[in-house]
């Protein structure tokens, strides 16, 4: 029986390992050098994490949610995006929040479950988010991440304190990215924007440690390694390309410009460079619970494609009342996102996290409060989850008259994420019909 390799001091990483170069910090993924080999030998339960996601106009229920049900079903036209992940994710229909009621009100109770959200005195309870954090204690940098696009800060958000507070969404990847890899006060910020401005790129920042730090990696390790850090330069090229269009003068026209138009009609780029910006805080264990609020309901006309931008804003195209060509934009915008969706699966796929993909390690939820934003329905909701380890490739239907809990569905992955509860808000036990592999 061959002896397994034994770490000593000078092979064994610590754990929170840090690149630096002109002020600059990088935190690392975690590698299988920073764990000592008897550790990894005696520990079973691998980090787990989830990225919540929301928009708060939900989908068009029809093209979303299968026909059938059972692992044999037929795919929907929006489903259809996401054939070659088919066993990676599981399509819920059937759940709500009971006593959760009263159209657009309900958005800030997508993790919540609070009854009554239009009731006076109304005041809302721990977020699915910051409920597991509470039991997870703070094992990584941030204990959570909070963010938004598009979002109105004040009023919306996804996560809500024990006391029912709300917890502001970063909308801004250019922050969240100087929030995770830029440290010191703010005089020290700024020196350390400069130089990063001189040098282009926080990795060429880094580039001599980067390379001395590579070298004692073994080859898992080192394609760990790049892979992250080719993330983390995906993430500065979107973000350079976003500050050049910033920087470009605006077309003049004779019509005065629509309220806010300007900022969030790049709603697709947006959504897609804040979920690369979770994947990143995921991937780098800067946290182990991201929060995504798409908040569609503060989103004015957007642009569609090139040339092409909506001809209402978000909302009003949601209650289409079946106009033809407000549905049709409906169901391109809902294209795109998932789309977008599939493209974070496909990249969660290819990341390697210890001896499986960082999708097996991560559950991704993808749902909204809005079952019909055209009836203001509060029921059977669009609900998707992909990765974290469970069996999916099934499309498990409740009754749509009578609707399950969502908040069961919460409880399997608090369970999953290795938090001993059977309850959370009206959920009363893990959702039926989910097993583990």
């Amino acid at each position: 029986m061959d002896a397994p390799h034994i770490s000593t001091a000078s092979s064994h990483i610590p754990r929170r390992t840090f690149l630096r170069g002109l002020g600059v910090t990088l935190a690392l993924p975690l590698l299988e050098c920073m764990t000592p080999v008897f550790a990894r030998a005696a520990s079973s339960q691998a980090p787990r994490r989830m990225l919540l996601v929301s928009n708060n106009l939900g989908v068009l229920p029809k093209p979303f949610f299968p026909q059938t049900a059972g692992r044999d079903y037929e795919l929907s036209p929006y489903l259809a995006t996401f054939a070659n992940f088919r066993s990676d994710f599981t399509v819920i229909s059937g759940l709500s929040h009971p006593g959760v009621v009263g159209g657009h009100s309900t958005e800030n109770c997508f993790l919540t479950g609070a009854r009554g959200p239009t009731k006076s005195g109304f005041r809302n309870t721990i977020s699915l988010d910051q409920f597991a954090a509470e039991k997870l204690g703070q094992v990584t940098r941030f204990p959570t991440l909070n963010l938004g696009v598009n979002i109105d800060k004040a009023n919306r958000s996804l996560s809500w304190t024990r006391d029912g507070v709300l917890l502001p969404a970063e909308d801004r990847a250019p922050a969240l990215f100087q929030k995770m890899f830029v440290q010191g006060d703010a005089a020290t910020v700024q020196r350390q924007l400069r130089r990063l401005e001189e040098r282009g790129s926080i990795l060429d920042t880094l580039l001599d440690d980067t390379k001395q730090f590579s070298r004692r990696l073994g080859s898992d390790d080192r394609a760990r390694l790049d892979q992250y850090l080719t993330s983390v330069r995906e993430v500065e090229e979107r973000l350079h390309t976003a500050r050049e269009w910033e920087l470009k003068p605006k077309p003049a026209t004779a019509q005065p410009p629509p309220a806010d138009v300007q900022d969030k009609k790049l709603f697709f780029e947006k959504f897609d460079l804040m979920l690369a910006m979770a994947q990143l805080a995921l991937e780098s264990d800067s946290t182990r619970i991201v929060t995504l609020m798409v908040d569609a309901f503060d989103t004015p006309v957007f642009k569609l494609h090139e040339n092409q931008s909506t001809t209402d804003g978000y909302h009003n195209l949601s209650h289409h009342g079946q106009a033809a060509e407000k549905v049709r934009q409906l169901e391109d915008a809902d294209h795109q996102q998932m789309a977008l969706l599939k493209s974070l699966l496909q990249n969660l796929a290819h990341k390697r996290d210890g001896d499986a993909r960082l999708l097996d390690r991560t559950m991704v939820l993808f749902g909204s409060n809005m079952g019909d934003a055209n009836t203001h329905d509060n029921s059977n909701l669009p609900i998707l989850l992909a990765g974290g380890g469970f069996k999916h490739g099934q499309h498990l239907a409740f009754k749509h008259d009578d609707n399950a809990p969502l908040s069961n569905l919460f409880v399997s992955m608090l369970q999953r994420l290795g938090i001993e509860t059977d309850e959370f808000s009206s959920g009363k036990g893990p959702v039926k019909g989910l097993e583990l592999l």
